[in-house]
């Protein structure tokens, strides 16, 4: 009996562990944390400074490796003067290192702002970033994706590719999370909502 009473605690305390890790993403109407990085250009971009007289669509891509990610970016590059002229100015972040943006620029000629999360603070802010598992890691590098080299550690951490808007007043006020990398927020869904 002990032993059973043991085993369903372990069980229950591993399905608590695995539940906290599980990306949740934040919510519409929760204020947006804020975050300083680098841009593309080596500039440095800061979130609150944004605010004070833009909204932001904020875009969470998993790197230059993912053709869904180079879609969408391509999406929103070829519809950004759309999105400008609702006041909106578009950031990208990724966990990949500085000099692999550039091989997501190559692929999407995107002109808006796209940051590297180095030690995945800002995925981690918005509760988007994970750790892939062992399993698909070694499968990514089949296919040539070492995310070791491509975002500079061993972490293996990868973000839902999730899209936030934020107002000028720091909330979230439209978000778009979904697990499945396939899916993505269209052109037309961001619009709308700005």
């Amino acid at each position: 009996m002990k032993k059973l009473l043991y085993l369903f605690c372990t069980v229950l305390t591993l399905s608590a562990f695995i539940a906290i890790e599980k990306p949740s993403g934040l919510m519409v109407g929760q204020p947006a944390p804020n975050f300083t990085a680098k841009n593309q250009f080596g500039n440095t971009i800061k979130l609150n400074e944004i605010l004070k007289s833009q909204t932001v669509v904020l875009i969470f891509y998993r790197g230059e490796w993912c053709p869904y990610c180079n879609k969408q970016l391509k999406l929103l590059e070829d519809s950004l003067s759309l999105i400008s002229a609702k006041g909106a100015k578009v950031i990208a972040i990724s966990p990949e290192k500085q000099e692999n943006i550039s091989k997501t620029l190559e692929k999407t000629k995107a002109s808006f702002d796209i940051v590297s999360d180095e030690n995945s603070k800002i995925m981690e802010a918005y509760k988007v970033g994970f750790i892939l598992d062992t399993v698909t890691t070694k499968k990514y590098k089949t296919y040539g994706i070492d995310l070791a080299e491509k975002n500079g550690n061993n972490q293996n951490t990868l973000p839902v590719p999730a899209v936030y808007i934020i107002n000028k007043d720091g909330k979230i006020t439209y978000r778009y999370f979904d697990t499945n990398y396939k899916n993505r927020a269209s052109v037309n869904s961001i619009l709308k909502n700005l």
